[in-house]
């Protein structure tokens, strides 16, 4: 299967493989931010069960293979900041800009309409 021709879940799963079921779990989870949305490392690792694994969720992340097919850029720090290195934050900021989620002072103004 290449890139451009996953649709769903289940290509996802189909592509990632050679992933750990933790990397596939959060990758899926990451998958199902829709755009205009966003979530928090934490949020993720709530959701796939692993309510403190957010800094390996945040490792998971790093590693996508399918990005901007899996929207890795749409999680943040629960304080509305861009984890990883700096010019790689830059560019998650601009797309989310893109996206029409508020940024303020170079972070995410997390409200609950935006949080998923």
């Amino acid at each position: 299967m290449k890139k451009d021709e996953i649709r769903s879940e289940e290509d996802v799963i189909n592509f990632l493989s050679n992933k750990t079921g933790f990397e596939k779990a959060v990758l899926v989870a990451t998958f199902n931010i829709p755009k205009g949305k966003i979530s928090t490392y934490k949020e993720i690792a709530k959701k796939i069960g692993r309510p403190r694994a957010h800094r390996a969720v945040g490792n998971a992340l790093h590693k996508n293979p399918l990005a901007p097919i899996v929207p890795c850029h749409r999680v943040v720090r629960s304080d509305g900041r861009f984890g990883g290195e700096k010019k790689g934050a830059e560019s998650r900021r601009n797309l989310l800009e893109k996206e029409g989620i508020p940024i303020e002072d170079g972070s995410v103004r997390i409200s609950k309409e935006i949080l998923v």
